[in-house]
């Protein structure tokens, strides 16, 4: 974890660093076509300020995180890659719900993008669907894990 504590930590830093440009930037324009000079485009400072804000959320996470557990083989100046064989997990090989749960979250961006209430909530309704039919695909039917 202290490989993202460090990269989320100059994200955040940088985030700071061009929110402070910017507003100052803003400030000294002296473009009269603007109209606004000597004053700060707020914004876009705020934006870039709620950007290291949130940032430093994740910041702080991995980094109460990293505190806690033992260093991970990517985490030590001596880690191989061999420190980190071994199974990673189950993968279904042959499920067709990621592509279910791919096409209903398209239908539901689509409804977003297009500001369409009926298109977001049927396509809100079928993330929920496919997502439930990805969780418990090994529950049910021919597919079933574990004794009978």
């Amino acid at each position: 974890m202290k490989t993202e504590n460090r990269l989320f930590l100059i994200v955040m830093v940088a985030m700071f660093a061009f929110a402070a440009g910017y507003g100052y930037w803003t400030y000294i324009d002296e473009n009269p076509a603007h109209g606004h000079v000597g004053q700060i485009e707020w914004v876009g400072t705020i934006a870039l300020l709620m950007s290291g804000l949130l940032t430093g959320m994740i910041w702080a996470f991995f980094w109460m995180i990293s505190r806690r557990i033992d260093p991970r083989p990517e985490d030590r100046p001596n880690g191989e890659i061999a420190d980190v064989s071994g199974e990673v997990g189950f993968f279904s090989p042959g499920s067709y719900w990621p592509l279910g749960l791919a096409a209903t979250a398209v239908l539901a961006g689509i409804g977003v993008v297009f500001w369409l209430p009926w298109l977001m909530v049927a396509g809100g309704i079928t993330v929920l669907l496919a997502t439930g039919g990805l969780t418990f695909e090994y529950y049910t039917g021919t597919r079933k894990l574990g004794p009978e």
